[in-house]
């Protein structure tokens, strides 16, 4: 059974090389222009807007008509595909791609909750692609996703509180005072939903915050999995590479068997709140592909 995986540009992946992937580009707005990631803006134009100008930035979902014509396209090379979205948590573009499967793609489009975004997220992208390669089921391969979506973690500490503002996640006051003060909020994805996890004063401090926070979680919530090697990891950023480097560097030298996976940039999509230099730390469940006898 010839089997594709579709995910968003919510996991950090903009465009695909890889076999059996495809990514469909999450929309947004800048002011009044819409745009895609991956297709007509790069992450310099859009950084460079976002540090420079008083815009104001709207996220959504893809269109039902883009989503079909992909599946569409894909469906007649492959039998079966997994759609892989963004956090039903964070977006409705689970919902909206579970109601068309159900509808108009019985058997032959599965959409598993899994409860994860950005680095987590491509985690189960990884995992569903290997999962292919070892010959497993549509079925199989969406339990599993589901299964373990949970056994996931995301910390984010955040240089700024004008982007939380504009999207409504504090308050008018709270973000002057917060500006005032200096403060860095680091905040945690668990469930595919974002909340507060605590303020600090200073990058240095988050940093530190957020590392230890991701490994209180790894020696704890998922200590199994870390020592039977089926834990990975993953860092993205809203381009701030050298801050994603050096907390690469913490976390490996503190957990020097940690599976580390990649660095991302963020997506347009969640730079979109969090606003440039934010960084991200994240661990999740990964499949452990079959050995070769």
């Amino acid at each position: 059974m010839k089997i594709a995986v579709v995910t968003d540009s919510g996991s950090g992946l903009e465009k695909s090389d890889i076999k059996n992937l495809f990514v469909i580009g999450m929309p947004f707005r800048i002011d009044e222009e819409e745009y895609f990631e991956g297709v007509n803006i790069d992450k310099r134009t859009f950084f460079d807007i976002m540090r420079t100008k008083d815009v104001n930035f709207y996220t959504s979902q893809p269109s039902l008509y883009a989503i079909k014509e992909l599946w569409d396209k894909i469906l007649k090379e492959y039998d079966a595909l997994i759609h892989i979205s963004l956090s039903s948590g964070l977006s409705a573009s689970y919902k909206q791609a579970l109601a068309l499967a159900n509808d108009e793609y019985k058997g032959r489009v599965f959409v598993p909750d899994h409860h994860r975004v950005s680095v987590t997220q491509r985690g189960a992208v990884d995992s569903a692609l290997l999962m292919i390669e070892d010959g497993c089921s549509p079925e199989e391969i969406c339990d599993f996703v589901e299964n373990t979506g949970l056994n996931s973690s995301i910390y984010i500490m955040v240089d700024t509180l004008k982007f939380l503002k504009k999207g409504g996640r504090v308050t008018p006051s709270a973000a002057a005072l917060g500006e005032i003060l200096r403060i860095k909020p680091v905040l945690q994805i668990q469930g595919g939903r974002l909340d507060a996890y605590k303020k600090v004063i200073s990058n240095g401090v988050a940093k530190k915050t957020l590392v230890n926070a991701l490994i209180d979680d790894i020696n704890n919530r998922f200590k199994v999995q870390y020592e039977e090697g089926r834990l990975g990891f993953g860092i993205a950023h809203s381009d701030d590479i050298e801050g994603a480097y050096e907390v690469e560097a913490i976390v490996k030298k503190k957990l020097p068997n940690l599976n580390f996976n990649h660095i991302d940039y963020l997506s347009n999509l969640i730079s979109c709140h969090t606003g440039p230099n934010a960084i991200g730390v994240g661990c999740y469940e990964i499949y452990r592909k079959k050995k070769l006898i």
